[in-house]
């Protein structure tokens, strides 16, 4: 009889996202059950990956009485199932049902950290933050930083004792899936049509970002940044692709209204599929202020695009510097805007391997046996 592990996140984007098809690949080795907040991908996850799923509503933002009924549920789910494994995450996932878990006397209760959002809060909000993140830990039995970066910011906040700590492989939570994310696939037919649709001459140079459109991915920077490349050079695009979210962190208003008006700014909305997009373009420019470890730059070196990263954990251990991309200083517009201009000038044929430098350190396959040795080192199991 298999053991039980429960994969569980706050909402059903990241369990259908974050973790695609890695829970179909688990369920060779285990009975696995997905949780998530109630949603449409949560059904995804459940015809797409094979696997149980549960609904349970959890709040992304500070919400006591919600997180208490929430609490309760997972309390009451892991002790009728009685999973030997418990892996969560994103923060607020992580927090309940590690405590839940711990209550309910779930041997092995495991949280991934993809991204601390408290590093971009101050005052009581920031203590609050700490203390949920100590909170989060101290009930787990093992912590994963999904970058080297983040686990050294966990053990400079004393979040956690190192012995608790380990990144798996060369990072990432779910790696690369590189037969999906591959150029190939597009020809330069789709490509011209693509490009048409948008309104994208032959000759434009074109940045993408993918990403929520929110203050801590660097938009406001990015959005400033272009227009004054406007100034100079016409000839090229910006997409934008991703949700605004306009209660946890918004952008200024005079970016909204840029987004809005400047007709060389293309805001395509959060697309199902983003390769076709990635195609037609010619650079990333990804200034986000905070990560874990960035599917988004992976995904873009992985169909051959060199990206413009801020200098922050994830993104400078996927980057290699003058090879698939540049590094910049974070929430700076003005190195944001001189790598953009040099990248308009000089074109983007420096960055050797772009996609080759992504297969060997982060293919999907490698993340995903990476993981199961991890549970293997909990307990042996045969596959079906």
């Amino acid at each position: 009889m298999q053991k039980k592990l429960i994969r569980i996140t706050t909402t059903s984007g990241s369990l259908d996202g974050l973790l695609q098809n890695q829970l179909k690949f688990m369920s060779d080795y285990f009975e696995v059950i997905g949780i998530s907040s109630k949603g449409i991908r949560l059904d995804n996850v459940r015809k797409e990956q094979g696997v149980r799923v549960i609904p349970v509503q959890m709040s992304r933002s500070i919400s006591p009485f919600k997180d208490l009924i929430a609490l309760y549920k997972l309390y009451t789910i892991f002790s009728e199932e009685k999973p030997f494994i418990v892996h969560s995450h994103t923060p607020k996932a992580g927090l309940l049902s590690m405590m839940a878990s711990y209550f309910a006397r779930v041997p092995h209760r495991l949280h991934t950290v993809a991204g601390l959002p408290l590093l971009e809060t101050t005052g009581i909000k920031r203590r609050i933050l700490n203390f949920v993140e100590k909170m989060t830990y101290a009930f787990s039995t093992r912590v994963y930083p999904n970058s080297f970066g983040l686990e050294k910011i966990i053990l400079d906040h004393n979040f956690i004792d190192q012995s608790k700590l380990k990144v798996i492989g060369n990072g990432s939570s779910n790696g690369i899936d590189l037969a999906h994310f591959d150029p190939n696939l597009f020809s330069l037919e789709d490509n011209h049509a693509l490009r048409k649709e948008l309104n994208i001459g032959k000759n434009d140079f074109v940045f993408i970002n993918v990403g929520r459109m929110v203050t801590d991915k660097g938009i406001n920077e990015l959005v400033e940044a272009f227009c004054k490349i406007q100034e100079t050079f016409s000839d090229t695009k910006l997409l934008l692709l991703g949700e605004f979210e306009e209660k946890l962190d918004p952008l200024f208003p005079e970016t909204v209204e840029k987004i809005k008006n400047n007709p060389n700014i293309n805001y395509l909305g959060w697309q199902w599929d983003v390769r076709p997009y990635f195609a037609i373009s010619n650079m990333l420019a990804f200034p986000s202020y905070r990560e874990g470890f960035p599917n988004v730059v992976m995904q873009a070196g992985a169909m051959g695009l060199p990206s413009i990263v801020s200098d922050i954990n994830g993104c400078n251990e996927i980057i290699i510097n003058g090879q698939n991309g540049c590094i910049i200083p974070p929430k700076s517009t003005e190195h944001l805007y001189k790598a953009m201009v040099e990248s308009l000038n000089n074109g983007t044929s420096k960055f050797k391997n772009v996609r080759e430098s992504i297969a060997v350190r982060f293919d999907r396959s490698v993340i995903w046996n990476a993981i199961l040795a991890e549970y293997d080192s909990l307990t042996p199991n045969q596959k079906k």
